[in-house]
């Protein structure tokens, strides 16, 4: 009989550590300790023979190029920074329900004809037909495979030799190896190293299907996303129409990148431009409301901030925000306050970015501090302003990236101003000063909040 000893695993930094506490000793969060069993291998542990050959890093002939796999949909490809790359493991997390198995069947029927396998471990064979069948697929280079047991699975795939495995989900299957149950630290983390082993050797692209927490993290070890080379996540809420994928990590192509999708009877099916999304329904004439012209990955994006700003009826106001980084909020309220003489203590404050976008940039802090101040004043900002720009503690605007991008994206929605930091208009192009857009810099939030009439 193999030994067993309990050791317990940080899920959220992945230390480990042989007596339980409340408290993790490496990131001090608190309830995060999993328990786990270390159990001894029966198997004979045998000395290398072969030893891999060294290599110089700098060699005179040119790297062999990237031949990525198209998945055919232009949105998660350009999440994946252009196509599957083999031989790669892709993890995708997100909320029961929001589309991570109808985005794999999707992804399944366009890369035919390479011959997908598709591990089925929470859905009878029935359930995932039927999915097909609403979705029109009739590829016939999809196979499913029922299974759940890690030495099966991995059986099925040196038998069948599949371009493509899709396992929904890891925290499904198990291994025999291990006596703890299906979905442990343990098992995760030992069945995703053995699958991710085996996509390297065998040459074929894992797709992985993960659950999240309640606080929206990936459920498991810190460990696996660590493991895997790309880690994507939906965002959106559930009973919205449209989705969104966000690439936490990629070491094939940009990360933060996001593709944004609508859900309908047929699927999930690609929205071509996510800007006129989020601004769409807005109202211009309410106090509160802004518009911030954002980078996400690779593109730019104009999204709608809206703030509500209303007298408290508690000793210690409200701070509540939805899709914006809440420690940002207490910061620029403190600017507004102590730099501006804007009163906002005995205020709540709400903020919300339309659309269920989550915005963590910077940049944004311009147009939430515009739309604070329009909520305070009650007064409704002038109809074709975007914003865009960093505030520091002293009240100044600090420079932006990708200035001239969130310039082109405002002109071509037909917006007329464009308010940001003045370092950002010091090297705009010729070809980008033609556009038929006014772009106004400001050195200081003061400077930006006159210019607004606020």
């Amino acid at each position: 009989m193999p030994r067993s000893a309990s050791r317990y695993i940080c899920s959220s930094c992945g230390a480990v550590t042989l007596k339980y506490s409340g408290k993790c000793f490496a990131c001090n969060s608190w309830g995060t300790l999993q328990e786990s069993i270390a159990e001894d291998s029966a198997k004979e542990k045998t000395q290398a023979k072969h030893l891999p050959q060294a290599e110089a890093l700098m060699q005179n002939e040119s790297p062999a190029p990237f031949k990525r796999i198209s998945s055919g949909i232009n949105e998660l490809d350009r999440v994946l920074g252009g196509g599957l790359m083999p031989a790669s493991a892709i993890l995708i997390g997100g909320e029961p329900g929001i589309g991570k198995s109808t985005l794999m069947l999707q992804l399944a029927r366009h890369t035919s004809p390479s011959k997908l396998l598709y591990i089925s471990g929470e859905e009878s064979p029935a359930q995932v037909r039927d999915r097909a069948k609403r979705l029109a697929i009739r590829s016939n280079d999809i196979w499913l495979v029922p299974e759940v047991n890690l030495e099966k699975i991995l059986g099925v795939i040196e038998r069948d030799e599949p371009d493509i495995v899709i396992i929904d989900s890891i925290q499904t299957i198990y291994s025999e190896e291990y006596h703890s149950s299906a979905g442990t630290i343990t098992q995760i983390r030992e069945c995703t190293s053995e699958l991710i082993r085996a996509a390297k050797s065998r040459d074929f692209i894992l797709l992985i299907i993960g659950h999240i927490t309640k606080t929206g993290s990936l459920a498991g070890p810190k460990a696996l996303e660590h493991m895997v080379d790309t880690v994507l996540q939906f965002e959106g809420e559930g009973h919205q129409w449209y989705r969104m994928i966000r690439s936490i990590k990629n070491r094939f192509g940009p990360t933060n990148e996001i593709g944004v999708f609508r859900m309908d009877e047929n699927g999930l099916e690609a929205v071509t431009n996510p800007s006129e999304f989020f601004i769409s329904g807005r109202s211009a004439d309410i106090p509160g409301n802004s518009i911030l012209a954002a980078i996400e990955g690779s593109r730019a994006l104009l999204v709608e901030v809206q703030a509500l700003v209303s007298k408290t009826n508690y000793s210690m106001p409200q701070r509540i925000s939805s899709g914006f980084d809440l420690k940002r909020i207490t910061i620029i309220l403190a600017v507004l306050e102590k730099r501006l003489g804007i009163p906002t203590w005995g205020q709540d404050v709400f903020i919300k970015i339309a659309g269920g976008l989550k915005v963590i940039e910077p940049a944004a802090d311009l147009a939430v501090a515009a739309a604070i101040a329009s909520g305070i004043k009650n007064t409704p900002l002038a109809s074709g302003i975007v914003c865009a720009g960093e505030i520091g503690l002293s009240g100044e605007l600090r420079a932006i990236r990708d200035g001239e991008r969130r310039i082109r994206e405002a002109a071509h929605l037909g917006f007329n101003t464009m308010l940001m930091p003045e370092a950002n208009t010091t090297d705009i192009k010729p070809a980008t000063r033609k556009l038929p857009l006014n772009v106004v810099g400001c050195k200081t939030l003061q400077d930006a909040l006159d210019y607004l009439r606020l």
